[in-house]
């Protein structure tokens, strides 16, 4: 894939080299030698990437990068630093500083275009989840999330590494983090952390009998761990390993033996960046769910039962199985509103919501249809049956009066209900709706408080 990289270093020749070796692979590269004009480019062209020089005048690296990730604007932007430097301190430095990698001059050039290409997927997947929060967020539907938090209380990690003395030394100092649990590893290991909801796998590649990269792979590709970050052990110059790795889906490695300080800075950085994202999904969901549900009585909405609707009745000419519909109407509804108010007609309308959600089944599906009407959906569901619930339904709003906030009184509701079946023979939603509501009509008709089925 490709993505907009912003190479920072003061030094000339080391800019025109990383450009001509990003822009031969497809790369659309900007420059800037120093750090002022850095965050300058940042604010106004936002790029997709950051590689970042340490040794420069004035504005260092760190400090760089630091205001990077300072500035909500900027601080989704990944930053990989790109130094002579090669001490632990200086990688945990950089880290610390929000970094998301740290590669060593001369930097080989598979491995630099694999983290790359790595980071800008994850930062494209990101940005989707952040653009449609922040769409939510001025909609009013959600509230500005604060900064996510974790702790060893509410966090887990699994280990897996056949090395005994040196997983032993790791859950030492991972032990201040979160919860590890430590295996040997096997083949069904992918399988095992499926049942479990971890926030972090660190994964060796370097076990004798078990292939790392395998358990990697089938984690990437079960549905209950396919976003949970993965750290692999690497040893120093397998490159070709890492490479394979990083293609995968793997988020962040460590070169085994890993630094104590290195090895917690990275671990922190997938935490936090895991539970950025489970907010972001937690917030799409809800989203999701606030845009197919009605506001008053918390069933689904119009829109969303006419297209589930529609889906069950295509579905119908593949099988010879019937559908049953029901439409609802409160009686005489006007009279609540006209004598109390609104807002107790509304009281009535959610007490009435919650009345038919737990009389029909749970492959039944309940929706507010407009008003004072209400659609329940049976699937799979002859005439006989379908009367049954609809009956069900007629009882449990008649059997125990309605009460309301703003009076003593106890307001008698009863329903009438128009019940409609079909079967492959139908070609369209619209038909049994229209039958549905035929037989609610004549329902009203006959008295009201009945359940009328189509003819």
């Amino acid at each position: 894939m490709t993505a907009r990289v912003l190479v920072v270093d003061d030094i000339l020749p080391n800019v025109k080299l990383l450009e001509a070796k990003l822009t031969s692979e497809y790369f659309d590269v900007l420059t800037a030698t120093s750090g002022p004009e850095a965050l300058e480019i940042l604010k106004r062209e936002h790029p997709d990437i950051v590689l970042l020089d340490v040794m420069m005048p004035g504005m260092n690296g760190f400090e760089v990068c630091t205001r990077i990730k300072e500035d909500r604007e900027t601080m989704h932007i990944p930053v990989v630093m790109v130094t002579a430097l090669d001490q632990p301190s200086d990688r945990v430095a950089g880290l610390e500083a929000g970094a998301d990698d740290f590669l060593t001059k001369p930097v080989k050039d598979v491995a630099l275009f694999a983290r790359v290409r790595s980071l800008v997927r994850l930062k494209v997947m990101m940005d989707e989840f952040r653009n449609r929060e922040a769409t939510d967020v001025s909609l009013g539907n959600l509230n500005e999330a604060e900064d996510v938090a974790f702790g060893p209380a509410d966090t887990h990690i699994l280990l897996i590494d056949d090395q005994q003395r040196g997983s032993e030394r790791m859950m030492k100092h991972l032990g201040a983090l979160a919860q590890v649990t430590h295996s040997l590893g096997d083949e069904n290991e992918a399988e095992r952390a499926r049942e479990k909801n971890y926030d972090l796998v660190i994964v060796s590649l370097n076990m004798q009998t078990t292939d790392g990269l395998r358990i990697c792979s089938k984690l990437r590709s079960y549905d209950e761990t396919r976003h949970v970050p993965i750290l692999v052990l690497v040893e120093e110059d397998d490159t070709r390993l890492l490479v394979r790795a990083l293609e995968m889906g793997v988020n962040d490695y460590l070169i085994a033996p890993s630094d104590k300080l290195e090895m917690l800075a990275r671990v922190k950085t997938q935490l936090k960046r895991k539970r950025f994202a489970d907010r972001l999904r937690e917030n799409l969901h809800l989203s999701m769910r606030l845009a197919t549900t009605d506001a008053v009585t918390g069933l689904y909405n119009r829109h969303y039962m006419a297209s589930h609707l529609d889906t069950l009745v295509k579905g119908l000419a593949d099988t010879n199985k019937k559908l049953s519909v029901a439409l609802l109407d409160i009686d005489h509804f006007k009279q609540v509103n006209d004598t109390y108010g609104h807002r107790a007609g509304d009281e009535v309308l959610h007490d009435f919501a919650g009345r038919v959600a737990r009389n029909v089944r749970g492959v039944d599906l309940a929706a507010r249809y407009g008003g004072e009407e209400f659609v329940v959906i049976m699937p799979e569901t002859g005439t006989e049956q379908a009367e049954i619930i609809a009956e069900r339904l007629r009882e449990s709003i008649a059997e125990e009066p309605f009460t309301i906030s703003s009076s003593d009184d106890k307001l008698e509701i009863t329903v009438s209900i128009g019940l409609a079946c079909c079967d492959a023979s139908t070609k369209t939603s619209s038909e049994i709706l229209e039958k549905a509501d035929q037989a609610l009509y004549r329902a009203k008709d006959q008295g009201r408080n009945k359940v009328v089925v189509a003819a």
